[in-house]
């Protein structure tokens, strides 16, 4: 299942608060920057993909534009 990049973000915002709180053991910390660093990944490659798409987007509403000229 895919994640979704708001929830995503809430939990690398949970995981955070934790670390920052000193909430978390040092059992558990290596386990939480690890799913941290897999969040980052997740939300970097929507945040790519969606630049590519809105360029795409914009490419197209351009090129009918610039034939007119």
């Amino acid at each position: 299942m895919e994640t979704k990049y708001g929830k995503a973000i809430k939990r690398l915002e949970e995981i955070i608060t934790r670390i920052e709180n000193e909430e978390i053991d040092i059992d558990e910390l290596s386990e939480s920057v690890k799913e941290a660093i897999s969040l980052i990944q997740v939300c970097k490659g929507k945040i790519e993909k969606a630049e590519l798409e809105v360029k795409k987007v914009v490419d197209g509403l351009e090129s009918p534009l610039a034939e007119e000229g």
